[in-house]
């Protein structure tokens, strides 16, 4: 593979807390577009469990795919398909090293939060849990959802403003109902004139997930 087919291969993957093996949850941060992985971890800190290992990739260029995550599939790839397969070599590292996907969590925000989403959906499985920060599943209107069933009641938190510039409401909420009609236990929380940005009552949620899970 090369850069060409593969952008994301070879960048580096930011960690704090606890050794993965040795920590209670793995929680996969991802970034959004523009941004880099110290600075998604510093979600970290806003989180009052300290068992957690918190892994961090960092995209090529700031940005996992080019285009808006509403344009033709097609439009982003190879990005797309690169930078899926950066979370499924994080997932499947973990599985070799003992880690389950119960114990792992997906999370992200903005460009981050729709990776997050869309790769679960992809790969359903009973996750540790699963957050997305102002995101929704990839892919312009209209777009099949015939992913496999299979959350096993994943518990799975979409945050959105209702007037973010990036993200349409009506693409949150879609993402809200497949994950519901896959088995996940679907938190949605739409806020009103918000914005871009994760506000304190999303942390908090999200903290509550993260100490809920047990080892």
């Amino acid at each position: 593979m090369t850069a060409a087919t593969d952008p994301h291969a070879g960048q580096p993957v930011r960690r704090v807390g606890p050794s993965p093996t040795d920590a209670r949850l793995v929680v996969i941060l991802l970034h959004g577009r523009g941004a880099s992985a110290e600075d998604i971890l510093g979600l970290a800190h806003e989180f009052s469990a300290t068992d957690i290992a918190y892994v961090a990739p960092q995209a090529a260029a700031s940005t996992w795919y080019p285009y808006s995550f509403l344009a033709p599939l097609e439009q982003n790839e190879p990005w797309l398909g690169s930078a899926l397969g950066v979370v499924t070599g994080l997932v499947d590292g973990f599985a070799n090293d003992g880690i389950p996907p119960e114990r792992i969590v997906l999370m992200g925000f903005s460009q981050g939060a729709c990776l997050a989403l869309e790769y679960a959906a992809r790969h359903a499985r009973r996750y540790g849990v699963v957050v997305a920060f102002s995101g929704g599943l990839i892919g312009p209107p209209g777009t099949t959802r015939d992913y496999a069933a299979g959350f096993a009641g994943t518990p799975v938190l979409i945050a959105c403003s209702d007037v973010d510039p990036h993200v349409p409401l009506e693409r949150v909420q879609e993402s809200s109902s497949v994950f519901r009609r896959m088995g996940a236990a679907v938190d949605e929380r739409i806020y009103p004139r918000m914005g871009h940005t994760i506000n304190a009552d999303e942390v908090a949620a999200a903290d509550a997930l993260l100490g809920a899970m047990p080892r």
